[in-house]
């Protein structure tokens, strides 16, 4: 059993999610989250009734350690969210929630006004950075207290100088277990012109793509993608397609055009991420190079293929992830494949691409009845499998 994330006497017992089943110990805090918790009680930042302005709390650490304040916490994550809901579910005995309210935001929502403090979890994705700093210097001022948090290694020079530019003057803390604090004056600089979403042409079509902060790709079509769009499958007639991890909805986009006089009033085909700005990302798309085909398309942001009905999809496309956050994990690609094996019908197929080195050709093998490699290059293979 994992060991609780420990703060002011208090304990809390969280889970990731999805939860792991075949690594139920991976942990879902990390130094950070204590660094940023232990800063806040240790200098009685924490008084009853303030209002703290959480970005991406990747599974409740920081959220549900605000006992006594009204939280907002922002997150792109649909699947982070489903995993503080569930932990907050969890502690709720173990936790005082008498003067706690917490207010979940997705990362295209509007921020809350007259925050006291903000506490920031250092994302991954530098384009999300600059989006989430852009906003915050858009919507307070010094009056708010800004720390940030993250692993030490990453917090780099470049790092700091990005806080400087967009937020103010800028410090430090010293590294503790590996982990370091930012803390910035925010100087409420707003830009002129929004840095996003981006939007590019797509190569040897007349589409142009338009890309949220946090999706892949941001300025041309990625390796992979290029690769997989040369080997998409043949529809027929009222097939019911899963755009699996769409992202800016790229593949489906290109499925469309290809089989256009197939798909017209004859299909559906849903577009599904855990990102909230994938999806919306992947609807701009849509409405902008195929409006015709719009109603035809459903855009929806899930845990994989959850409460999706069983026998219900003919072909489902994927690209599956093989991290989650900093951590490198397959589970979400497990759950992506037996997810796809209980929503495809008797016969429907499983399309997929991944790096060589994965081996995702084994791990189908053993939830498939057939599983044939299409295509491969140095780096990447295209493979199928039959329910």
């Amino acid at each position: 059993m994992q060991s609780p994330f420990t703060f002011n006497n208090n304990k809390l017992y969280l889970s990731r999610f999805p939860i792991d089943k075949n690594n139920p110990t991976l942990q879902a805090w990390d130094a950070a989250d204590e660094y940023l918790i232990n800063y806040l009680n240790e200098n009685n930042l924490l008084d009853k009734g303030l209002k703290i302005l959480i970005f991406n709390d990747a599974f409740g650490a920081l959220s549900l350690s605000c006992t006594q304040q009204q939280v907002f916490s922002v997150s792109d994550s649909f699947i982070s969210q489903q995993g503080l809901q569930h932990n907050l579910h969890v502690n709720a005995q173990q936790i005082a929630l008498a003067h706690h309210s917490l207010t979940l935001l997705n990362s295209l929502d509007k921020l809350p006004q007259d925050i006291d403090i903000i506490l920031y979890k250092i994302p991954k994705s530098k384009s999300l950075l600059i989006e989430q700093l852009t906003k915050i210097a858009a919507n307070y001022n010094d009056d708010t207290l800004f720390i940030a948090g993250a692993r030490a290694k990453d917090i780099h020079t470049s790092t700091l100088k990005l806080f400087e530019k967009y937020l103010g003057p800028t410090t430090t803390s010293l590294a503790v277990k590996k982990a370091r604090l930012v803390f910035s004056q925010i100087k409420n600089k707003v830009l002129t012109e929004p840095l996003f979403p981006t939007t590019w042409p797509l190569e040897n079509t007349n589409f142009v793509i338009t890309n949220h902060a946090n999706v892949f790709a941001r300025e041309q079509l990625d390796l992979g993608a290029r690769f997989f769009i040369q080997h998409l499958p043949t529809l027929k007639t009222h097939d019911h397609v899963i755009d699996l991890g769409c992202g800016n909805g790229v593949i489906g986009l290109s499925l469309l055009a290809q089989q256009k006089t197939i798909v017209q009033d004859s299909m559906q085909l849903d577009f599904i991420d855990e990102s909230y700005m994938a999806v919306a990302s992947a609807k701009t798309n849509i409405e902008n190079n195929l409006p015709t085909l719009k109603a035809q398309c459903n855009f929806s942001w899930n845990d994989c293929l959850a409460n999706k009905e069983d026998d219900s999809a003919d072909v489902i496309l994927c690209n599956p992830p093989f991290h989650q956050q900093y951590a490198v994990t397959d589970h979400i690609a497990w759950q992506m494949f037996t997810g796809s094996h209980r929503v495809l019908k008797k016969g429907g197929e499983l399309r997929i691409i991944g790096n060589r080195q994965l081996g995702y050709h084994a791990k189908l093998a053993t939830i498939f009845s057939k599983v044939e490699l299409i295509a491969s290059n140095k780096k990447f293979v295209i493979i199928k499998a039959f329910k």
